[in-house]
């Protein structure tokens, strides 16, 4: 059993590049920053433009499912199947659209929300 396994014994700390589970870790050159940011402009953006189109989409292929009779193509199911798929995606992108708001709140001194 090795040192680092055995809490009985008085072991050094383990390199900052050999932490974690899984592979090696390079070490810190100062320039990358600590935390990764994305592009929360970019990311504003998309949410923004997708949200109204996927709503938009689940209420078109909700109301075209909803006047299908049988043997019309295509399905009921499958239509039903696409408006599910676009609200999923419009629920996604409302949860995205709000994480955005509350960190560029956060970024510009407002009432930052828990990380």
């Amino acid at each position: 059993m090795s040192d680092r396994r055995s809490p009985h014994r008085a072991t050094e700390p383990v390199p900052r590049s050999r932490s974690g589970a899984v592979g090696r870790r390079s070490p810190r050159t100062g320039t990358e920053p600590v935390r990764a940011q994305s592009a929360l402009g970019l990311r504003l953006l998309l949410s923004a433009v997708f949200l109204p189109l996927f709503v938009a989409g689940a209420a078109y292929f909700g109301q075209w499912a909803a006047g299908t009779g049988t043997g019309d193509s295509p399905g009921r199911g499958m239509l039903v199947v696409v408006a599910v798929v676009c609200g999923a995606l419009a629920l996604l992108a409302a949860a995205d659209l709000l994480v955005v708001i509350r960190r560029l709140r956060g970024e510009r001194g407002g009432t930052p929300g828990p990380h």
